[in-house]
């Protein structure tokens, strides 16, 4: 590395960019993919790059492997392997909650090393939730353990996590600008990584083997909502009484001429969930349909609650369910629990805006945000990331919802069009990328992409279904953020920033330098994105290495681990998935992610040095 740069022009606007990223990650004033599409045109604009570069992330092998390897994982999630994969915890397991946690908790990490970790708890919540029901185990001792293990997974293998993806593409820009004399720094292998991430794993499982009983929380959690548990369902954990019950609106009543939406702010007014006018009767009336004379009404409520509503707005209370009966069938229709995921298009929208009913058949009646009950002026509340939603629908219309990526459903429940006959199809396919990666020459998006189209060629995914797999949101993030890791690098930032930290550090051990890097690491992923933190401070950490005579390679795949160290707060991704659900609280986080960060960092660093 070159001693005592000069900071230059480009150099200034570089940091300036740097500074900007930093700033919009943290504070969201945009979209994390708005704001990495926003700084790929700046880095063009300035010509701090050659033109034909500018868009070379889209390109990219990283962006490649990313989508091929979301494909995959749909793949094996639309066979029903899942289903398989729960009777054989179940059955190996029993009743013990440390061993069924302890083998929840291990198959998904090992699942999460070969897709992403979001992925990944998303595909085992409803698996997790069968189990709690099934064994009556609080989800709140095992979605916790869980969601820790699908993050650190994702460091078992080059393909388990978008920064471990991206590292080889950082690793090629920054040979590009290598000192003269220096030498190449070789890419990682698929399982070059393994043996740090099976021990950070195993440490994992340790962590929750010795010390759930004191640090994971005991508070009453919700259980998951499954089918036919409707009415005990809400007395039990939303405390939300009553039956299902028929109204017939009179000429006389004073809801006539009024919209749903306005019936429901009444004073008593039960929750309705289902209407008759002139048309077959239907869940989930929009919050615009009117009411007229004959209208009936499907509420629910106590007895109490229902019959004075009636007598109060002039309404005829049915003795029977005669229109509905079909309809609130358990096995047709019933609650069920959705939770709004990072990226989600409903993020910011109150419960009216995004108009539930009419777009997604589902009644919204209750809300959990962060182990608080909502029940009141539902319609007015805006949805954040995280947010529970307890709602009613038919089976058919969650179905569609599960298949939005706008919802993640945490309700088991039968999914449809699953395709069990494909199963082998897709196994093989997966085995082919495989052996591709592990036995050929191939480059990682080659390889993984030769099995994602072979699933759709054989029938295991449509070509629109690959599609709807595949997080747009991830790809742009990654795609965007390329240029300014090569605007770094190119332009000697990289370099420059690296010689500040050491100035300010001083001639320590590596040790001491891997430490340090590996805490910054871990601050940025807290505040900002993994992809981001990776982009930004492997190009430095490469210099650093360089300059104190360490190994690169190693330096780099240092922090794109340290990035998966996400523990204390809830905007992992993962964590923020698993909150509503778990019923945690932030301190919950900050309680168990404390020591788990430590945990993380200390075997992190020991098998680095002990294996590299």
């Amino acid at each position: 590395m070159n001693s005592g740069l000069t900071l230059s022009g480009d150099m200034v606007l570089v940091l300036m960019l740097l500074g900007l990223t930093v700033f919009l990650f943290v504070t969201e004033l945009v979209r994390l993919d708005v704001a990495a599409i926003c700084m790929m045109v700046l880095v063009g604009l300035l010509g701090l790059i050659p033109a034909d570069q500018l868009f070379s992330g889209f390109a990219s092998n990283a962006v490649i492997a990313i989508i091929a390897v979301m494909i995959l994982g749909a793949g094996l999630d639309r066979t029903g392997v899942m289903n398989t994969v729960s009777s054989l915890i179940v059955k190996i397991g029993g009743p013990a909650e440390p061993r069924i946690r302890t083998l929840i908790a291990g198959t998904v990490g090992l699942t999460s090393s070969f897709m992403q970790n979001v992925g990944a708890t998303a595909l085992f919540l409803p698996v997790v939730s069968r189990i709690s029901a099934r064994l009556d185990l609080p989800l709140s001792r095992l979605l916790m353990p869980m969601g820790f293990a699908a993050i650190v997974g994702g460091t078992v293998t080059m393909v388990g996590s978008s920064p471990l993806i991206l590292l080889n593409d950082l690793i090629q820009t920054s040979n590009r600008s290598l000192p003269p004399g220096a030498e190449a720094i070789q890419p990682f292998q698929l399982f070059d990584v393994t043996l740090v991430g099976l021990a950070l794993l195993a440490a994992t499982l340790l962590f929750f083997m010795v010390a759930s009983a004191a640090l994971l929380p005991r508070t009453e959690e919700k259980r998951a909502a499954s089918p036919g548990r409707t009415k005990n369902y809400f007395k039990d954990v939303y405390g939300i009484e009553g039956d299902i019950y028929e109204m017939l609106v009179t000429v006389d009543s004073p809801l006539v001429g009024m919209r749903i939406a306005e019936a429901e702010s009444l004073a008593g007014a039960p929750l309705m969930l289902a209407i008759q006018n002139t048309d077959s009767p239907r869940l989930a009336p929009p919050a615009d349909e009117m009411i007229w004379v004959g209208t009936v009404l499907g509420v629910m409520g106590t007895r109490d609650e229902v019959g004075e509503f009636a007598l109060a707005n002039n309404l005829r209370l049915q003795p029977r369910l005669r229109t509905f009966g079909r309809l609130f069938n358990p096995s047709r229709a019933g609650i069920s629990e959705v939770v709004i995921p990072p990226g989600s298009k409903l993020i910011g929208q109150s419960i009216g805006e995004a108009r539930l009913r009419s777009r997604f058949g589902i009644s919204v009646l209750a809300i959990n945000r962060r182990n608080e009950i909502i029940t009141e002026d539902l319609r007015e509340e805006v949805l954040v990331v995280g947010d529970c939603l307890v709602s009613h629908s038919t089976w058919r219309d969650l179905a569609n919802v599960a298949r939005d990526k706008d919802f993640i459903v945490a309700t088991d429940i039968p999914k449809e069009e699953q395709r069990p006959q494909k199963v082998l199809h897709a196994v093989s396919f997966f085995g082919l990328s495989l052996f591709l990666i592990l036995f050929t020459d191939f480059q990682l998006s080659v390889a993984l992409m030769a099995g994602a189209i072979g699933m759709v060629l054989t029938g295991v995914l449509s070509m629109d279904e690959a599609y709807s797999a595949v997080s747009w949101k991830t790809v742009f993030l990654m795609a965007g953020l390329i240029p300014l890791g090569i605007a770094m690098e190119v332009t000697g930032t990289a370099a420059w920033l690296a010689e500040q930290v050491l100035a300010l550090l001083g001639d320590v051990p590596q040790l001491v330098m891997q430490l340090v890097l590996a805490l910054m690491a871990t601050l940025f992923t807290l505040v900002m994105s993994n992809v981001g933190a990776t982009v930004l401070l492997v190009p430095i950490a490469i210099n650093i290495a360089l300059a104190t005579g360490g190994n690169p390679a190693v330096y780099a795949l240092l922090i794109a681990l340290s990035t998966s160290n996400a523990f204390i707060l809830p905007t992992h991704p993962v964590n923020a998935l698993i909150m509503g659900p778990g019923g945690y609280k932030v301190k919950d986080f900050v309680r168990v992610g404390a020591f788990m960060s430590v945990l993380f960092m200390t075997v992190m660093l020991f098998m680095i040095n002990l294996v590299y």
